[in-house]
């Protein structure tokens, strides 16, 4: 089969201006919990983009952990690639597609690191290996092998055996969203498209063409 002739239509749902909610993290925390209900995988996985230092869009699929203060927090390595670029431009955008419900949100944004107690706090609750991982991995760096990283893993188990502090450079981030637009598919791709920006302290919103 032809890549062209990959089609679908797009009927299960609608979304109009007076269905949706005035807030729009109100909003996502509404259709969130409809991808929670759908079982849909994942639910919580969102591709962040960011910026090169040469200027040019970089992506990623990492995972949401919190919506906190009006704001969607994910963690990582500061001295990751994402994080060096976060480090020179905050400047992020973060995409969600929930393939089963046919909708997508986006969410542009400037981010911001939270608070080290929420970073130590979320870091504790991870499972041991991942905890050990975040010190065995360099995060972006060139390794060798994978027996490299198996190797450093083994290392830190048994340096910090059950109880690794956090990293100082793993933590978490925080996109404070400056516009977030909601897309809802529909029949001959007539597609509901409703844009929040933020505005005088509150939110503007309006439809866009599909």
């Amino acid at each position: 089969m032809s890549l062209a002739d990959l089609r679908q239509e797009y009927r299960l749902a609608g979304l109009t201006e007076a269905e949706a909610e005035r807030d729009p993290v109100r909003q996502f925390e509404r259709w969130f919990q409809d991808a929670l209900d759908a079982a849909v995988p994942l639910a919580n996985a969102m591709t962040l983009a960011t910026v090169t230092e040469e200027g040019t869009p970089d992506g990623r699929v990492v995972l949401l952990k919190g919506i906190e203060s009006g704001g969607f927090v994910f963690y990582t390595n500061y001295a990751s690639r994402k994080g060096r670029q976060l480090a020179r431009r905050p400047a992020a955008c973060l995409v969600f597609f929930w393939a089963a419900l046919e909708r997508q949100v986006r969410i542009e944004g400037i981010t911001e690191k939270v608070a080290e107690r929420d970073s130590d706090d979320y870091f504790r609750s991870r499972p041991l290996g991942s905890r050990l991982s975040a010190w065995a991995s360099q995060q972006s760096d060139p390794v060798p092998d994978r027996g490299f990283l198996e190797r450093a893993l083994a290392e830190m188990e048994s340096r910090f055996g059950e109880q690794p502090p956090r990293p100082a450079n793993w933590g978490g981030y925080r996109l404070v969203p400056q516009a977030i637009e909601f897309w809802q598919g529909r029949e001959n791709r007539l597609h509901d498209r409703l844009l929040y920006r933020r505005r005088d302290g509150g939110w503007t919103l309006e439809r866009l063409a599909p």
